[in-house]
């Protein structure tokens, strides 16, 4: 169980620090940036209660805000991410698999997973750049923006997961 934490906590701070100290200054293009931070919120296990889940989420949207200078736009789409997660495991995962599912494509298989993949990167990345535009003048742009890193944030994370599953 402590190593457990330890492990969850050792992914934290790297995602953490990959995030604020790479990551946040790469963007393609003008428009996809990766937010490779979610990754950590996305497989933690499917019976981590909600509260717990949110927490978690809290803690590392508030620390990549931190560090980023974004008050709050980070914590309260991460936050979000984890209230939506366990909806969005039980639309794309069977009933009898969800108990203590940590998921992956290994765990899930590939279309499942890419869908529930898809689907929470989406809205992560609709409510963080909505809240960092505040605006809808050029919902053109935020519509690309959304699109382009929800793109390349799943293409990465799944990279991430092809690596682990060797």
């Amino acid at each position: 169980m402590a190593f457990n934490y330890l492990h969850k906590i050792g992914w934290f701070i790297g995602l953490v620090l990959l995030q604020v100290l790479i990551l946040n200054n790469v963007h393609i293009a003008g428009y996809a940036t990766l937010f490779l931070y979610i990754y950590l919120i996305l497989k933690l296990e499917s019976n981590t209660p909600r509260n717990v889940l949110m927490l978690w989420a809290f803690f590392l949207g508030l620390t990549v805000d931190i560090f980023s200078d974004t008050p709050g736009m980070n914590a309260s789409a991460t936050v979000l991410l984890a209230f939506l997660r366990p909806t969005f495991l039980r639309l794309f995962v069977a009933r009898d698999t969800l108990d203590s599912l940590i998921p992956s494509i290994r765990t899930m298989g590939v279309l499942p997973f890419l869908k529930y993949l898809i689907v929470s990167v989406f809205v992560h990345h609709t409510m963080l750049l909505a809240l960092e535009f505040f605006s809808f003048a050029h919902i053109g742009t935020l519509l690309l923006r959304i699109v382009a890193s929800t793109l390349l944030t799943v293409i990465c994370i799944m990279a991430v997961e092809g690596i682990r599953k060797k």
